[in-house]
């Protein structure tokens, strides 16, 4: 009874690893770029940033997390843009391109009107943001 429950621990372990630290280690090993996309502090306690990476949805940034992920090297375009968005403010794409091997931080903050998306070198700790599905 306890191997058969031991086995079954084990499996489920080996499952949620596979699910969440095997992709970004082959990622990183297959020559990816290592990505994270921060929040400015200005930008509001009630407003997310949506992160969509060439064309693809993957986050939802709220306040106190980032997107922290695996890209391959190259060129790519970030689109940014705020929700809620009662504003319509458009939203903003940045052609970047990521260097594999290395870590690329980029900070999404507000400019005269416009969310903008810009490199820099501060790594600031947050939860990362969980992925859209």
């Amino acid at each position: 009874m306890k191997t058969n429950l031991m086995a079954r621990l084990f499996f489920i372990l080996a499952f949620i690893s596979g699910i969440f630290g095997v992709q970004p280690a082959q990622a990183a090993r297959s020559g990816g770029a290592h990505l994270i996309v921060q929040r400015a502090a200005n930008f509001g306690a009630e407003v997310v940033v949506h992160l969509a990476i060439d064309g693809r949805d993957v986050a939802n940034i709220a306040r106190a997390h980032r997107y922290e992920g695996y890209v391959s090297g190259g060129r790519h375009t970030l689109t940014v843009n705020p929700l809620p968005n009662p504003q319509l403010v458009p939203a903003t794409s940045t052609r970047v391109t990521l260097r594999s091997g290395r870590t690329n931080i980029y900070i999404a903050a507000w400019g005269s009107k416009q969310l903008v998306l810009r490199p820099t070198k501060d790594n600031i700790p947050a939860t990362p943001a969980p992925p859209i599905r």
